[in-house]
C-alpha cells in the first residue's frame, strides 16, 4: 500500500507551524510502521494491541496538550489535534485509548484534582505505566447523564460507592478510574463528583463487553462497584455538578472531531490508490465517471472537514471555544467520515470486506464513534438549542 501521504487540497500546511507538521509526521510514521502491520489481526482477534502502549507514551501522546509540569508534552491544541487524526487513520480504537486517557482520565486530575492528585497520577499515566478509564455512562443512562443512580456515600472514614458503568473503554486493563458518582439526593444533578479509584480496589470489578461488531480492536468494559470503599483524598476537589464531567467530554470531542478526519482519509487514500490500479473493461476504474464522483465527494467533504477542526483548534488555543462548536465538528466530521468509509468500501467492491484493506473496518468502528461521545442526533439538538434558544430535549 505505501507510505500514507495524507490529504491536503487546499494546501493547510501552509497554515500549520513547524512543530505541528512535525509532531503529525512523527505519529504518522509510528502509525505506519508499529500499528499498520498488525490492526487487522488485532480487530479480527478482538484484541487491543497492548504492547503498543510503551510506544505511545514515549511519543509523547497520552496527555500531550497537557502542561510539562507533569511529565506532559505540553503541546499546543492543534497539534494534540493532528495527533488524534494520526492515530484514527490507523484505527479509531486506538485513538479512543489516546483520547480516554488524556482527556476523559488525565484532564480531569488535572483539571479538578488537588496538587496531590496531580502529582500521584499524571506522570503514570503519561508514561503509560498507568491506565485510566472514564466512568460516566450507565446501562440505562446514556444520553441522559443527569439520571445516574451511581452513588457515593459519605462515612466517617471516607466515601462508599456503589452503581454500575456500561461502555467504559480501557475498563478491563485499567488501573484507575475516573467515576462519576450522586453524593446527595439522586434527583440532584448537582450532587455528582468525581472520584479517583484505583481498580484493585475491594469491591470494584470490570468485565469486557462481549459481541461487538465494532471497536474490536479496544477493550470496552461494564463496570460494577459494589460497596466499594474509598479515602476521604479520593474525591476530585474541583468537581461538582455534571458541568464537571461534560467538560472532559468537550475535550474529548475535541480530539474526536480531528480523528474523524484521520480515518475519512485514510478510506479516501485506499479508494483513489485501489481506483488507479484496479483494472475493469480494459481500464482502471478510476477512470470512469461513477468512481470519479465518489472520489470528489469524499475530498470536498475531508477538505471541509480540515478547515472546520483548524478553525476549532485555533479558537481552542485562543480559549475561544465553545461547546456548541465543538458539537458541530464532532457531528459534522463523524458523518462524512461514515460516509467516505461507506464510499470507499463500495468502490473496493468485494475485497472491500477483507481486514487487509482498511475501509470496512473504519466503516464499522465508525458507527461506535457516530454514537459516543453525544451522540450524533444529540448534537443536532446541542446546536438547536445554541441557535434558538430553546431547548429539545
Amino acid at each position: 500500500m505505501g507510505m500514507f501521504e495524507g490529504v491536503d487540497f487546499y494546501d493547510i500546511d501552509s497554515l500549520l507551524g513547524e512543530e505541528e507538521r512535525a509532531v503529525r509526521d512523527t505519529v504518522r510514521a509510528w502509525v505506519e510502521e508499529r500499528l499498520m502491520p498488525i490492526i487487522g489481526d488485532c480487530y479480527l482477534q478482538g484484541r487491543f494491541p497492548k504492547e503498543l502502549v510503551p510506544g505511545l507514551a514515549e511519543l509523547g501522546v497520552l496527555g500531550a496538550n497537557l502542561p510539562e509540569g507533569y511529565g506532559c508534552a505540553g503541546l499546543g491544541n492543534v497539534a494534540y489535534g493532528l495527533i488524534m487524526q494520526e492515530l484514527e487513520r490507523g484505527d479509531s480504537g486506538i485513538r479512543s485509548f489516546a483520547s480516554v486517557q488524556g482527556a476523559l482520565v488525565m484532564y480531569p486530575i488535572h483539571a479538578f484534582g488537588s496538587e496531590e492528585q496531580r502529582r500521584r497520577w499524571l506522570p503514570p499515566l503519561a508514561r503509560g505505566t498507568a491506565i485510566g478509564c472514564f466512568g460516566l455512562t450507565e446501562p440505562d443512562y446514556g444520553s441522559n447523564p443527569a439520571g445516574m443512580i451511581t452513588t457515593a456515600r459519605e462515612t466517617r472514614d471516607g466515601w462508599v460507592l456503589n452503581g454500575a458503568k456500561m461502555w467504559i473503554t480501557n475498563g478491563s486493563q485499567a488501573t484507575v478510574a475516573v467515576i462519576w458518582a450522586k453524593t446527595g439526593d439522586l434527583k440532584d444533578p448537582k450532587s455528582v463528583r468525581g472520584f479517583i479509584v484505583p481498580t484493585d480496589t475491594r469491591g470494584f470489578s470490570a468485565r469486557d463487553q462481549k459481541g461487538k461488531l465494532s471497536l474490536r480492536a479496544s477493550d470496552t468494559s461494564e463496570l460494577v462497584l459494589d460497596d466499594v470503599q474509598l479515602p476521604r483524598d479520593a474525591v476530585l476537589p474541583g468537581s461538582g455538578g455534571l458541568k464537571s464531567p461534560l467538560m472532559c467530554l468537550t475535550q474529548a470531542r475535541y480530539g474526536i472531531a480531528w480523528g474523524a478526519i484521520g480515518a475519512a482519509m485514510a478510506c479516501y487514500d485506499e479508494a483513489l490508490g485501489y481506483a488507479r490500479t484496479r483494472i475493469m473493461f480494459d481500464r482502471p476504474i478510476g477512470q470512469t465517471q461513477i468512481q470519479q464522483v465518489r472520489l470528489a465527494d469524499m475530498l470536498t467533504e475531508i477538505t471541509k472537514a480540515q478547515l472546520l477542526a483548524l478553525q476549532l483548534g485555533r479558537l481552542k488555543d485562543a480559549g475561544r471555544m465553545t461547546p456548541e462548536q465543538v458539537s458541530l465538528a464532532k457531528r459534522n466530521n463523524v458523518d462524512i467520515a461514515c460516509e467516505c468509509a461507506r464510499e470507499a468500501r463500495r468502490l473496493l467492491g468485494a475485497n472491500g470486506i477483507l481486514a487487509e484493506y482498511h475501509s470496512m473496518r473504519h466503516l464499522a468502528n465508525l458507527e461506535s464513534v457516530y454514537t459516543y461521545e453525544g451522540t450524533h442526533d444529540m448534537h443536532s439538538l446541542i446546536l438547536g438549542e445554541a441557535v434558538t434558544g430553546l431547548g429539545a430535549f
